[in-house]
């Protein structure tokens, strides 16, 4: 309870320094909700912004939103609580709680993620920033030639701004520190079995995760700062692609496990429209992912070699459809198999019952 706290408390630091500076800033609020609605030009694959397309953003925002590990770490953490599992009422106040705790912290990260882009266009004047990365936003929020309105441009004076965003990526940057090294435990134990102790388990992480921004900044060197910079943005945005690309192997087996009557019980398995609504939405970020692949491989390759990615792009489409059909059809296995064994079990136990009497 005192880690979920923390948490918390790091969340509403974040939450109100984008608050407070959002509001400085005065958007067209009108807009805001208009772009919320999909368009064509959001499945486009021509149109870029800084670099990327428009899909491939709204993928970064899902992913960081919903990241796929945070699935296991909220299972795990539902596990502490203290349930008298053979008292259904109990267990339907536990399922409750675990709902109501979903259902806040999901639209409160959404409405975070979606601050940090607002703040990016409506604190600074069109065009004024050259360096969209962290790095670049911190000083633009020092230089009040920048800024888009006389508001800003008299807060900015003190110094304010610039301190506060700092504060909210310390903030994020602990947040993530906390809930990532909590992830990597319940991985490492539930999944290869494998336990170390706490300091260990984070130097391995922290090396593990260093690698690709030592290699980033190793392609960089020699470059500009704002080449650099826009290097580590570009990974970060990448990562956060990904994370929405592994998400639906961590949706699927959380489907499959709450639809099933021998997991749940008849209760407490999901109801159809859950069901259906978390199905829906799982075959559209598959197909979106899908969709967006070509895209992200031909980022690697120069302009002559656009073949060759599409070829890589399709091998890779095929290989993540292959496995996505294999751990469905896998756990389906795996489930009517639990159920048979449950089916011998009882079967036996009402056999030993009545030779007992």
């Amino acid at each position: 309870r005192k880690i979920e706290a923390i948490v918390v408390c790091l969340i509403l630091v974040i939450l109100f320094i984008f608050v407070y500076e959002v509001a400085l800033s005065n958007p067209d609020f009108g807009a805001i909700f208009k772009g919320l609605i999909p368009t064509g030009q959001t499945f486009s694959g021509t149109d870029h912004v800084n670099g990327s397309t428009p899909l491939t953003g709204a993928l970064g925002i899902i992913g960081a939103t919903v990241m796929p590990h945070h699935l296991y770490l909220h299972a795990a953490v539902s596990q502490t609580r203290k349930v008298d599992h053979s008292d259904q009422e109990d267990v339907a106040r536990t399922v409750r709680f675990a709902t109501w705790d979903s259902n806040i912290q999901l639209p409160c990260a959404f409405v975070v993620n979606s601050l940090l882009l607002i703040m990016g266009v409506a604190v600074f004047k069109t065009g004024a920033v050259k360096d969209p990365s962290f790095f670049g936003l911190f000083q633009a929020l020092s230089n009040s030639s920048m800024l888009s309105n006389g508001l800003l441009i008299a807060v900015a004076k003190s110094g304010i701004l610039s301190v506060l965003f700092a504060v909210a990526l310390l903030a994020s940057g602990q947040n993530s520190t906390i809930t990532g090294t909590l992830t990597g435990q319940v991985i490492m134990e539930g999944f290869i079995y494998m336990k170390m102790p706490l300091w260990m388990r984070r130097l391995v992480t922290r090396l593990i995760s260093v690698f690709p921004v030592l290699i980033c900044v190793g392609l960089t060197s020699g470059q500009s700062a704002v080449h650099q910079h826009e290097a580590l943005n570009d990974l970060m945005n990448n990562s956060q692609v990904f994370l929405a690309f592994a998400l639906p192997f961590s949706m699927l087996p959380l489907l499959m496990f709450t639809n099933s009557k021998v997991e749940m019980g008849n209760r407490f398995k999901n109801h159809w429209y859950t069901q259906a609504a978390g199905w829906v939405a799982v075959l559209m970020l598959i197909g979106l992912n899908i969709y967006n692949m070509p895209a992200q491989i031909q980022a690697f390759f120069p302009a002559k070699d656009i073949d060759t990615a599409n070829i890589v792009a399709y091998i890779v489409i095929a290989a993540i459809v292959a496995l996505l059909v294999w751990m469905v059809i896998d756990l389906y296995r795996g489930n009517k198999r639990y159920e048979a064994q449950l089916a011998a079990a009882a079967e036996q136990e009402d056999h030993s019952a009545a030779e007992a009497n």
